[in-house]
């Protein structure tokens, strides 16, 4: 039976450290804060906002968050974009996604300076972590490499499988564990004979919104399956992962949970990338 990759476990611990780092900076005149912007009203990411704003609270952590309508025009989410990157008090600034069609999200993260940008998904930061330079990385493959090394998981070497390639987590999951020395292969929707191809992995990162997608037959005996999916069962109407749990816990060595695995990993490195800002 695979050891279990307590995300919640370790998230509690570096938030916990953060605190300390935070009171430091206080201490010194220095005051972090994190800026959301949402626009709608997507009932997911009022939970996702909801999760970041408890995780700055407990941390001690400057909050302030810009609801938007969803009809709003582009020249005004940019109009705030800037005023954010101009404003001394905010150290970060997300911008929750999805947004709404009509608004180009490219060019809303485009706009958001880089050294504000904690979700690290501006073309700079992702340019910086092709080149392993130093910037923010994406949170969830962040937390996926945190989780990791926090379990002594030899990751140089090793084949690792990523499935999904998502500009948030698969294309910027690949990157991390290449500069971590891995030799990986990027799978997705078009991949012909999956199956064949995971079999051969020592890691495998799954990211590919389907529940349950992966069984025991895509994963060798001792393989590390990382569970990004957050899905909701059909069956059960539970929350569910990309991955079979109950069938491939008996097969894998290590094993995320979900939830209670990346989820929790994801929101505790985006406060490191936060408090990040004030030490670069």
């Amino acid at each position: 039976m695979a050891i279990i990759l307590d995300g919640k476990a370790l998230a509690k611990k570096i938030r916990e450290n953060l605190k300390y780092e935070v009171d430091s900076l206080k201490e010194k005149g220095i005051y972090p804060k994190l800026a959301v912007i949402m626009v709608g009203d997507d009932s997911s990411s009022k939970i996702y906002v909801r999760n970041k704003s408890r995780a700055c609270e407990e941390i001690g952590i400057a909050y302030e968050e810009f609801l938007l309508d969803e009809n709003i025009e582009m020249k005004e989410l940019l109009e705030l974009i800037d005023n954010l990157n101009n404003r001394e008090d905010v150290g970060g600034i997300l911008l929750q996604s999805p947004i709404p069609k009509h608004l180009d999200i490219n060019e809303a993260i485009k706009a958001i300076s880089p050294e504000k940008d904690v979700d690290g998904f501006h073309p700079i930061n992702i340019g910086k972590l092709v080149l392993n330079q130093n910037g923010y990385i994406s949170c969830t493959p962040y937390g996926i490499i945190r989780l990791l090394e926090e379990y002594n998981i030899e990751i140089e070497g090793k084949n690792a499988v990523v499935i999904g390639r998502s500009n948030i987590v698969g294309k910027p999951m690949m990157l991390s564990l290449l500069n971590k020395n891995a030799t990986v292969t990027i799978c997705h929707t078009k991949t012909k004979n999956l199956s064949e191809i995971t079999k051969n992995a020592d890691i495998i990162v799954c990211a590919i919104g389907h529940p349950k997608y992966i069984k025991d037959y895509f994963v060798k005996d001792g393989a590390v399956v990382i569970d990004v999916g957050i899905n909701r069962d059909p069956e059960t109407g539970k929350i569910t992962g990309d991955v079979d749990f109950e069938e491939v816990s008996k097969k894998a060595s290590y094993i995320t949970p979900v939830p209670g695995g990346v989820g929790p990993m994801t929101i505790a490195m985006l406060m490191v990338n936060v408090v990040k800002h004030y030490n670069m």
